[in-house]
């Protein structure tokens, strides 16, 4: 459902409100204030009080024969949900909200009126927001009960969001930081109008230049991805995605625990071009500064910063540092020329501190603009009205390159100083915090449609038999073996004498493991010894291994199979797995890894399949992506070869159903390259039939 199947609800000729009071304190009362100034025809719908010579009609249909009806506004209890939303469809209502609690939020007869609704919009085909919403705000219509939700202004910001309660927080933030909205929807819970539908809806919207979205949870990836994928390529996509403390139940493997729904859902959102934040403040300095000011797709843009002031400049040097801001040093002649306008003694190289703002400030913007580095500028300034005009400052310095500022302060003056400079298209923010947060913003979606305009098709799907399952670690690093990723020598022992045979014929030493493909953290169970050398310390390791493989499954210890291997030299481990998320379908991980990968938890995620070169790019958003560099004279990691390994996994899983999940850990970086240690593979659960339906 794209487009503008969504005009009925936010664009209709005319509206009912039914359960509409004269009743003040009620809640169909406060909406039909609401939709008071709405220029189209409004009937007012009382079943239970109608009084049709004040305007009060009985029914929907009554109210339709003295106008148009295309959206219903239902302010009725839930068990009457079913039967308002039935009377507005066959009146000719192409869209309904219903605002009131009481559906699948509400336990087992909740849920039983949720279904009975979204019955009733199968059968008929009416478009549903909500039920439990606080409705929406778009220009010249109001379909809210909130106070004050009238008085937020038109403007080029949309809001899709979750909850009613975050979608009227950020209007009415937005309205406070100078901006407007173009539409601000709460979805409630979202029975059959998605964020989806209404990201697409807004893709042919004209007004809109920028997307704020708040998620809570996802329902389709996919589809998600995809919706904002297709929105992102025109406007910007700011998102804040709720739940960084996800404990929800683990999978077997370090992939599963560490590809949380949060994490996941933030790695879907990026990789189709969101960009992401972390509060509401700071959506908001990034969509206020995104519906204002787009970069060129750039790899990495460069950041010229002035400042009229050192310490707020050195605070946002700072956190643009943190940002992974390229901040670059200023070319000689553009430091002449800075030399010329600013007292000896203050820096310039970049940033560029003005000491105390003067005249010359305009001059200052013009040269560091000219200097073919810096891609945007971002400045902060205290209101110093006796000092300099900022505003005046900024009109001389012409339009060079795109500038975000920092106005510090209080009062009408500096709420002036602003509102001027947004009306001249400049972004603007109240602290250094606000203003690294609008420029990070304008760099994160700069590069996210670098990355999409870069060649990064997916590779093309793997013909590999895995063979059935389950696998224990030699089965699954021989799968590895077939798709090119590197393994130690090792052989598969059936008894000691196999093991023995293995020692004196593998290049030592040699690492003992259990094999059995029940036992995935053999580790944790003492079934690993490693740095075996002679047949005594082999008989060592093997009575350690018999014994806890028995304590473990208590089987009898001469039946237990071992993995003998040569030891891998060493190296720094990564970890790197694929999984079959039940959200988003395949995806891709790449972490640092070992026995402490979901302690450190510094990972990137991919949706799968994709590109070599998107996959070569997961490290650089690791926290530790210095360690892979040659640090302190270590390995340096091939990104191209991790990126193979990476897609190879991901090919895979998308085209054999019958696996859940396939790790590498740890894939350890060595002076030699890349190596797989230990390899996991999971079997999905088997597809149960019943009644015609497929189960899990």
């Amino acid at each position: 459902m794209t487009g503008r199947v969504l005009d009925a609800l936010f664009a209709p000729r005319g509206i009912a409100v039914v359960g509409a009071s004269r009743d003040a304190s009620k809640l169909g009362a406060a909406l039909a204030r609401s939709v008071a100034g709405f220029p189209g025809y409004v009937g007012l719908v009382s079943a239970r009080r109608p009084d049709p010579a004040g305007g009060l009609y009985g029914s929907v249909a009554e109210a339709a024969e003295h106008g148009p009806v295309d959206l219903a506004l239902l302010c009725v209890p839930a068990p009457g949900c079913v039967d308002a939303v039935t009377e507005a469809a066959k009146a000719g209502a192409r869209a309904a909200v219903v605002y009131g609690g009481g559906f699948a939020e509400a336990g087992p007869e909740g849920e039983r009126y949720q279904r009975d609704l979204a019955d009733v919009v199968e059968r008929t085909g009416i478009r549903l927001l909500g039920p439990n919403t606080s409705g929406f705000l778009t220009s010249g219509l109001t379909a809210s009960f909130v106070p004050g939700a009238a008085d937020v202004p038109d403007g080029r910001i949309a809001v899709v969001a979750a909850s009613g309660g975050v979608n009227h927080a950020l209007a009415f933030l937005l309205s406070e930081a100078g901006h407007g909205v173009s539409l601000a929807v709460g979805l409630g819970n979202g029975l059959d109008v998605t964020a989806e539908d209404v990201l697409d809806h807004l893709a042919d919207d004209p007004h809109t230049t920028a997307v704020a979205l708040h998620i809570e949870s996802v329902a389709d990836g996919r589809r998600l991805t995809d919706a904002v994928a297709r929105l992102a390529a025109t406007r910007p996509v700011v998102a804040l995605v709720v739940g960084r403390h996800d404990i929800g139940a683990f999978a077997a493997s370090h992939t599963g625990a560490l590809a949380t729904s949060w994490r996941t859902t933030r790695a879907a959102l990026a990789q189709a071009g969101a960009v992401l934040v972390d509060d509401e403040r700071a959506l908001v300095d990034a969509v206020g500064a995104l519906s204002l000011v787009r970069l060129p797709a750039t790899a990495d843009p460069g950041v010229g910063v002035v400042t009229a002031q050192a310490g707020p400049g050195l605070l946002l040097l700072d956190q643009l540092r943190g940002r992974r801001a390229a901040v670059p040093e200023l070319a000689e002649n553009t430091r002449r020329a800075l030399a010329a306008v600013l007292p000896p003694l203050t820096y310039q190289a970049n940033p560029v501190d003005t000491g105390r703002p003067g005249p010359g400030f305009a001059a200052v913007l013009r040269a560091v603009a000219a200097d073919g580095a810096v891609d945007l500028i971002a400045g902060y300034a205290l209101h110093e009205p006796g000092a300099f005009d900022l505003v005046e400052a900024v009109a001389a310095a012409g339009d060079g390159v795109p500038l975000l500022l920092g106005v510090g302060g209080a009062g009408d003056g500096v709420r002036r100083v602003r509102r001027a400079l947004l009306d001249r298209g400049v972004p603007v923010a109240g602290d250094p915090h606000g203003l690294a947060a609008m420029t990070g913003a304008l760099l994160a979606d700069a590069r996210a449609r670098s990355r999409t305009t870069a060649d990064a098709a997916p590779v093309a799907p793997t013909r590999l038999d895995v063979g059935p399952g389950p696998w224990d670690e030699d089965q699954a690093k021989t799968l590895l073996d077939r798709l090119g990723v590197p393994t130690m020598p090792r052989r598969a022992c059936a008894d000691r004498t196999e093991a023995h045979r293995a020692l004196a014929e593998l290049p030592g030493p040699v690492a003992v493991k259990l094999l059995d493909a029940s036992v995935l953290h053999k580790t944790e169970i003492g079934g690993v010894r490693l740095g075996v050398r002679t047949p005594e310390e082999l008989d060592a390791a093997l009575d350690d291994i018999e014994a806890a493989g028995a304590r473990l499954t208590r089987r009898q210890p001469h039946i237990q199979r071992f993995l003998v291997e040569t030891m891998a030299p060493s190296g720094i481990d990564l970890v790197v797995g694929a999984r079959r998320d039940p959200v988003f379908g395949p995806v891709v991980l790449v972490g640092l890894g070992g026995t402490t990968a979901e302690a450190l938890a510094d990972v990137s995620i991919r949706l799968a399949p994709l590109g070599v070169a998107e996959a070569a790019a997961m490290p650089g958003d690791l926290a530790g992506h210095a360690l892979l560099d040659g640090w302190r004279g270590g390995p340096v990691l091939d990104r191209t070869a991790l990126g193979e390994t990476v897609t190879a996994l991901g090919a895979l899983l998308a085209a054999r159903p019958e696996l859940a999940e396939i790790e590498i850990n740890p894939l350890r970086l060595t002076a030699q390259g890349l190596v797989a240690l230990d390899a996991v593979c999971i079997a999905a659960e088997p597809e149960v039939v019943t009644d015609g339906r497929t189960h899990q």
